[in-house]
């Protein structure tokens, strides 16, 4: 068949447009709101928050290709050509299509973060590819078996099940199978675990394997045997990768692509940061006022996810605003709560970590409505109080919360007259 009537007669041509409306309007507002401004695996991984319903715009169609060469009765009148042969250009439209739309959402996610000139995250390029190559080869089998009446839904509904479901199952390991979780992939400190897209990878291509070899053997018994076994080792394989990983499938960004830049304090930033100069002028000026209040400042200021010792992480945004750093540097002095708080045992000292924030916030330069706006008002009322405060009473009682917050058995100092709750 030439290529003009194979794309004229396709499902996927028909769907093309529908498929890429539903893209942009249904699904444009969860594609663009959680991605990390000029970081291109953010707008890649967010991207993929649209595969289950391409995925299954992908089996609909296939299987109405393949309910339709059955109808016509193609492979029993013994055909010059093989199996295959006559398979795969039907297919092709209907793998096109699923990539225009994947191509849609990316164009989304991308211009919601605003990249620029760059490339997407290729794994999960890869990733995309062999889900929407599986679910259409897959999709094309249930045709070739059911009228397509019944097919088509049946596909749909089937493949977005199994492609959209799992996410939000407690099985972890599962969803990475399809690509599952990689739309919360990342922020600007991590990138995609490689153990998530191998995994992803292995499955899909058994089950493209297993397909090519009951559309090519047309269903005989011992093609439904080596599809068995091929798609069997091909989910153990990728369970057994995925077997560890999280939920969200992420692992720290190798600090080596951190722009370092002054002493005293030496501020990490990551190239994707906008506005670099303002950054490190209200670093620095952030971090003189600590000193002055006679707080010990940082001397290395990092965005990286795991600081090095002695370092304090520097939460800020890859867009940031001046008033982001005295929050980004109060959010990397707060200790993290410790071990037996982790566990469950009671944490008294978790009642003042709020106020501790609030009042080196505003110690840091912040003013006091944006305190209240970030704390509340009750936050930003104890650390009103602790400012009128001579220094040496504030710095007394900041370190007695410090030390109570890195601990179980210790009550915080709320009231500044030294009443513990």
């Amino acid at each position: 068949m030439r290529l003009r009537t194979t794309i004229r007669s396709s499902a996927a041509t028909i769907l093309l447009p529908f498929l890429i409306g539903f893209v942009f309007v249904a699904l444009g507002d969860d594609l663009s709101e959680w991605v990390t401004v000029n970081y291109w695996p953010s707008a890649t991984g967010s991207s993929t928050f649209a595969l289950p319903f391409v995925a299954a715009a992908c089996a609909a169609a296939a299987a109405w290709e393949g309910a339709r060469l059955h109808r016509g009765r193609v492979f029993d009148q013994a055909p010059v050509r093989g199996q295959l042969a006559i398979t795969l250009p039907a297919l092709i439209p209907v793998v096109v299509m699923g990539l225009l739309g994947m191509l849609a959402a990316l164009l989304t996610s991308a211009i919601a973060a605003d990249v620029g000139p760059g490339v997407p995250q290729l794994g999960i390029v890869l990733v995309v590819v062999g889900v929407l190559a599986a679910n259409t080869l897959v999709g094309y089998i249930v045709g070739r078996v059911l009228p397509a009446v019944l097919a088509a839904p049946l596909a749909l509904i089937g493949s977005f099940f199994v492609n959209a479901y799992p996410s939000s199952w407690s099985i972890y390991w599962l969803r990475h199978l399809l690509g599952g979780g990689l739309d919360s992939c990342c922020s600007v400190d991590t990138t995609v675990d490689g153990r998530a897209l191998l995994s992803a990878g292995v499955f899909t291509a058994a089950i493209c394997l297993a397909s090519l070899v009951l559309i090519h053997c047309r269903g005989s018994a011992v093609a439904l045997l080596a599809a068995a076994v091929v798609t069997a080792g091909g989910f153990g394989t990728a369970a057994y990768i995925a077997r560890s990983l999280t939920a969200e499938p992420i692992q720290a960004r190798s600090p080596e692509a951190l722009i370092c830049e002054g002493a005293e304090p030496r501020i990490c930033l990551w190239p994707e940061v906008d506005n670099r100069a303002m950054v490190l002028r209200e670093t620095r000026e952030t971090v003189k006022r600590l000193e002055l209040a006679g707080l010990p400042a940082p001397r290395i200021l990092t965005m990286a996810a795991q600081p090095e010792a002695g370092a304090v992480k520097l939460g800020i945004p890859t867009d940031p605003r001046a008033g982001d750093i005295p929050g980004g540097i109060v959010s990397g002095l707060i200790p993290e709560p410790p071990e037996c708080a982790i566990k469950g045992a009671p944490y008294p000292a978790g009642d003042a970590v709020s106020p501790l924030a609030a009042w080196l916030y505003a110690t840091a330069g912040a003013p006091v409505d944006t305190v209240a706006g970030r704390f509340g008002q009750q936050e930003a009322a104890v650390a009103h109080e602790v400012m009128k405060q001579p220094r040496s009473v504030q710095l007394d009682w900041y370190r007695h919360n410090m030390n109570a917050m890195r601990s179980c058995g210790k009550q915080p100092q709320l009231n500044i007259a030294g009443n513990a709750t």
